[in-house]
């Protein structure tokens, strides 16, 4: 009687562990953003199963990196999420989709933990995700019981569990892009044309509401159209992807940058004078001229042009006109080059 008792308790226990996992599963199943999912994910596993520890590791240029700068802007992420190269990771793990559970020699661990974050574990559950085939990551897990995730144990709920957040990353990830697209250009990723005059008129009305300064500049490249007949679309494809990169690396957190068309830029440049505006856009040119576009044996000078506005102009009573005239100085700049050089475009 006993023996069928002490079944009987463990059948009843597997079976509300199991519950707790379809519990979590039910939740995610029906979520369409990362960050979303990402937290409720980590938060429903520390309070049904009372981990001390939960976390996730992204694996470095992964397809899902690029979203990455979205989930850090999440509080509860922050902390609670690391980065890690791949083959450092794949040493770690492995390059399967096992649970990897380990109670001793844990050092090696901690590359996993979160950059600002020192865990006092004794053991702890890696189980890695994917996205349609691909290792990305993991969800890991720690506590400071030994036995907790002692090698050797059951892990069958914890894969089934991977596998439906690896669904799950799928659904999401086909939104997000959709999402994604709707808001910026598919070619270099910067916000697209329509989203920036959203944004821009947002900036302008607070540049009158506090008063501040703000500056726009408009940008094009020099000499595309022969990059493009003489190396190719592709090759000119890689240029505006170089020169977005460099916009965006160069310029601060609180400036916009976005592709207007072709190869035009937009820089959009709140609480700035006309004249800082002009010493960053020296910096922009004096490191793309520095630093030419290099894809496989082909080297491609970069050269760029700009036109700068500011709220501060003469004439300037609106978002639309700041562009303008922006545009305009452009066009001065680029037009005195051609007469000083026929040869130019």
């Amino acid at each position: 009687m006993s023996d069928l008792k002490t079944i009987t308790d463990i059948l009843r226990y597997n079976e509300k562990i199991a519950g707790k996992f379809f519990a979590i599963e039910k939740r995610i199943l029906t979520i369409l953003n990362y960050t979303d999912l990402f937290e409720v994910l980590l938060t429903e596993i520390r309070k049904k199963f009372n981990v001390p520890y939960t976390w996730i590791s992204l694996i470095e240029k992964s397809e899902i990196s690029s979203f990455i700068q979205t989930l850090e802007a999440s509080e509860h992420l922050r902390h609670r999420m690391n980065i890690i190269d791949k083959d450092a990771f794949v040493k770690l793990v492995g390059p399967n989709m096992t649970p990897v559970l380990a109670n001793d020699n844990l050092k090696p661990f901690y590359r996993l933990f979160p950059r600002d974050k020192r865990y006092f574990i004794k053991s702890i559950a890696v189980a890695p995700i994917s996205l349609d085939g691909e290792l990305i990551g993991s969800l890991n897990q720690a506590d400071i019981s030994r036995k907790r995730f002692q090698p050797g144990i059951d892990t069958s709920l914890l894969e089934q569990l991977a596998v439906k957040v690896s669904l799950c990353l799928s659904n999401v990830t086909a939104h997000e892009k959709l999402r994604f697209l709707a808001y910026h250009d598919p070619l270099t990723g910067l916000l697209n044309r329509r989203v920036m005059e959203s944004v821009l008129e947002r900036e302008y009305s607070r540049s009158l509401r506090y008063p501040k300064n703000l500056s726009v500049v408009f940008i094009d490249l020099d000499h595309f159209k022969r990059v493009n007949d003489i190396h190719g679309h592709d090759r000119g494809d890689d240029l505006l992807r170089y020169v977005a990169g460099s916009l965006t690396d160069i310029s601060r957190n609180t400036d916009v940058v976005a592709r207007y068309a072709g190869d035009e830029f937009v820089l959009i440049l709140p609480e700035t004078t006309k004249e800082s505006a002009e010493l960053l856009m020296k910096r922009i040119c004096a490191y793309v001229s520095e630093h030419p576009l290099r894809v496989e044996d082909i080297t491609i000078p970069v050269s760029i042009s700009f036109g700068i506005a500011s709220t501060r102009d003469k004439g300037v009573d609106g978002p639309q006109s700041l562009l303008r005239k922006a545009d305009k100085m452009l066009y001065a700049v680029k037009n005195g080059r051609r007469e000083d050089n026929p040869e130019a475009r």
